[in-house]
């Protein structure tokens, strides 16, 4: 498979191409980057933290509490999610809650939902089901790790908190940088720390510290690590 920007795909034991795992905390740009191979390459590329903020927000919208295995296992036996990989809107239950992904209040939500195992569980099945046929760049922060811990490369991200929360800050108009440093405190603690596929980096995993690179430079640091593994060959275009 040829991307737009000179480099080769190498579609190896899948059908459909290589698989690239990409994980980390929130604030280092790991959509950016996930998204920036996916065009490079024309792969597609899956967000799964819109996934569990999807999920999550239909979830409270039901009155579900977040917090209770019994009642999110009863919601998730029936919930239907429709991802569209090249709009990346998604819809559960027939509701389009793409609009509301990237809110402070979705995010809340999937800090609570996502530590939970019925709603891991529905949503490692979705993505792995996504990945099968290869071909996709999957960002998250248990990827490597759970949902495809045979993925052709493995990345994990990494900044400094400081960094993290201004990178956020500059995306959300209006925030306060405190209370964002706090929330993501909160949620790294949560997320590192839940029984559920915590967050952290796989033994085969690169590290890559974005805290001094632009995305077009973690981009090329990425491509060059899959041009080294033997995932991709050509130039960078």
């Amino acid at each position: 498979m040829t991307g737009a920007g000179g480099e080769k795909g190498r579609c190896g034991r899948r059908s459909g191409g290589p698989v690239v795992a990409v994980d980390g905390p929130s604030g280092v740009g790991k959509s950016t980057a996930a998204r920036g191979i996916a065009e490079r390459l024309g792969l597609r590329y899956i967000d799964t933290g819109a996934m569990y903020r999807a999920l999550a927000l239909a979830a409270y919208g039901a009155g579900v509490d977040l917090e209770s295995d019994a009642e999110l296992e009863e919601f998730c036996s029936t919930a239907e999610m429709d991802l569209d990989p090249e709009t990346g809107r998604i819809s559960v239950n027939g509701t389009d809650h793409t609009d509301r992904l990237r809110t402070e209040e979705a995010g809340g939500y999937a800090s609570l939902a996502s530590a939970r195992p019925p709603v891991r569980e529905k949503l490692t099945g979705l993505q792995r089901e996504l990945a099968r046929e290869g071909g996709v760049v999957m960002e998250g922060r248990d990827i490597g790790t759970v949902v495809l811990p045979d993925a052709d490369i493995k990345f994990f991200l990494d900044a400094s908190p400081e960094v993290r929360a201004m990178r956020r800050h500059g995306e959300l108009e209006g925030a306060d940088l405190n209370k964002i440093s706090s929330s993501m405190a909160g949620r790294d603690e949560r997320d590192r720390s839940r029984k559920a596929a915590p967050l952290k980096k796989a033994p085969d995993a690169i590290l890559v510290d974005t805290g001094s690179l632009d995305a077009e430079e973690v981009l090329a640091t990425l491509l060059g690590h899959m041009r080294d593994r033997g995932i991709i060959e050509g130039g960078s275009g």
